[in-house]
């Protein structure tokens, strides 16, 4: 485990990425009520205008549901980067949809188990098991059964989420195609996540140089950490404060 050590503050030059579930919203048991933690709208966009627009939203949520969670000022970035959505872009329309064989078999497995859902975030297919969490071990075990005979996907484990998706849905691949273009090329990365799923993106800004967050429990590539959503909102907020 990482030592628990407080991060440098926000600051201009630096190209700001920051995870949405367990990071900037606190997790909920149902996933629909998940929202940003109170006055962290406005001080996103005030963060925003301070580095520029080098700030993102980076989340494995689709882009249309990150979409509506925060504010349209702001580059979102969804679906584990997949999909890119720029300030002031409307929503997308959507057209990547999972194999058929794979939607079937998930769609079964969490018929199996009462208290799952699968969520469909079109190439990118999630199993909640929030409600029933000791069941993990073996929706996992299943689900990579099912998945591993889909050519190009794999699977992802995160906090009582079991995802399905394609190669190229990855954080890491995502920051560094974001950090070729303006506003964020030139500057230093910064992320900030909770979950397994972020890793990818610790890597990405470590090895550009920048460096990482991890917000909460469990061993992570990021040297700093911070408790809570809010601590992370408290922590933002010190860097425009400055």
């Amino acid at each position: 485990m990482t030592n628990e050590t407080y991060p440098p503050l926000p600051e201009k030059g630096q190209a700001l990425f920051l995870d949405f579930d367990g990071t900037l919203a606190p997790l909920q048991d149902d996933p629909d009520t998940v929202a940003l933690v109170d006055g962290a709208a406005p001080l996103l966009a005030r963060l925003a205008d301070r580095l520029d627009g080098a700030l993102a939203v980076i989340s494995g949520r689709d882009i249309d549901d990150l979409a509506r969670r925060v504010p349209d000022t702001l580059w979102r970035l969804g679906n584990h980067g997949l999909n890119i959505m720029a300030p002031g872009a409307a929503a997308l329309t959507r057209t990547d949809m999972a194999p058929a064989e794979l939607r079937g078999g998930l769609t079964g497995l969490s018929a199996d188990y009462p208290g799952t859902k699968v969520e469909n975030k079109g190439s990118v297919l999630a199993l909640h098991y929030r409600a029933c969490p000791q069941h993990g071990e073996a929706l996992l075990a299943a689900a990579r059964r099912i998945v591993d005979a889909v050519e190009g996907y794999g699977v992802q484990s995160g906090k009582m989420v079991i995802e399905a998706k394609p190669s190229g849905a990855n954080k890491g691949l995502a920051i560094r195609e974001v950090m070729k273009q303006q506003p964020f090329a030139g500057r230093v990365p910064v992320m900030a996540g909770d979950d397994v799923t972020d890793e990818d993106g610790f890597a990405a800004v470590l090895d550009l140089g920048g460096f990482a967050v991890k917000v909460g429990e469990g061993e992570s590539l990021a040297a700093y950490r911070l408790a809570s959503p809010q601590a992370v909102a408290d922590w933002l907020e010190k860097g425009i404060a400055e």
